[in-house]
């Protein structure tokens, strides 16, 4: 919902700011029907997808369940024909995996929600993707969601008009600087954590990119240029936790991600994740999430099948 209004609201407030007609709109869905979205809230449509044609731009808007369409949908189809027939064609937040589906990546950068960015990668691992706010390329675009997408729609309501709309716009919604698409999705690792060692953050940094193949202490304070001693000192003077288990849990955050968003085997999660076997996965999850992976998914069905989501 955040991400829907965020590229809606901009719009309308355009077309208020300038006193002119400058955008229209229509909200549709794949069948006409009303979607939910993951608050509950329920979307009213104008109509269905196939509907449409000789439209401007389309932007998708996806949430929580990036492969809900799977590799082959009549989606994917209509996407194809309005971008062949000269519209502009977007995604929002996990709707950069159903454009991918779509063929619609292909050759061109890509951004997605930070949180979808691993399994992005390994479902299209062809494909050249950012981590921007956002990305225009050509006559695709692509938005890493939340409130990224108030500057995207900043940017094209510029290129609509005139910059100082777009400015006009911002401020209406107390957005007093718009983003490049350049920018960075997520807080700097500092901020993030509220820390302020340039070594604590280089070390986080490289346990990060080391998921899969975890290193040990030692390994880390080597490509770091510290000794272990002071990594185990920063992580308990500025987290008050082990370097152990810090990285322990970041790991683990990973797998919690891949069990919510996909239908990987457990065990794979497991390895992908650093953990030796579904048993070494299995103990840890438990301990520090207080479920086991396998109760982590099956909780996620049943709110899948509450909310209406199924498998296509």
């Amino acid at each position: 919902m955040m991400s829907f209004s965020a590229a809606l609201e901009p719009l309308r407030s355009a077309n208020r700011v300038s006193e002119r007609q400058l955008f229209e709109w229509q909200l549709v869905s794949v069948d006409g029907k009303e979607v939910m979205a993951s608050n509950g809230i329920g979307i009213t449509v104008h109509r269905s997808l196939d509907e449409l044609n000789k439209i401007d731009m389309l932007v998708v808007c996806a949430g929580l369940e990036p492969n809900q369409f799977g590799r082959s949908h009549r989606i994917h189809h209509h996407l194809r024909r309005l971008a062949r027939h000269g519209s502009m064609v977007g995604a929002i937040s996990s709707g950069s995996f159903i454009l991918a589906d779509a063929g619609l990546l292909n050759d061109r950068r890509c951004t997605v929600h930070w949180e979808y960015a691993h399994l992005f990668q390994s479902q299209f691992p062809t494909l050249e993707l950012s981590r921007d706010l956002y990305v225009v390329d050509r006559s695709v675009f692509t938005c890493s969601g939340g409130t990224a997408a108030l500057d995207m729609m900043l940017h094209f309501v510029s290129e609509a008009s005139a910059p100082d709309i777009a400015v006009a716009v911002a401020e209406q919604f107390i957005h007093p600087r718009i983003r490049k698409q350049e920018d960075h999705q997520r807080l700097e690792t500092h901020a993030r954590y509220g820390i302020d060692s340039p070594k604590l953050v280089e070390i986080i940094r490289l346990m990060e990119e080391a998921v899969e193949n975890p290193l040990d202490i030692r390994q880390i304070a080597n490509l770091a240029g510290v000794s272990p001693r002071q990594v185990e000192r920063l992580f308990r003077e500025q987290l008050g936790a082990s370097p152990k288990t810090f990285y322990l849990k970041l790991r683990l955050a990973r797998a919690r991600t891949l069990l919510r968003q996909t239908v990987n085997p457990i065990l794979g999660i497991a390895l992908e994740c650093g953990f030796g076997s579904t048993s070494h996965l299995y103990h840890a999850y438990k301990r520090v999430f207080g479920i086991a992976p396998t109760d982590e998914r099956r909780l996620r069905q049943v709110v899948e099948d509450k909310r209406g989501v199924a498998p296509q």
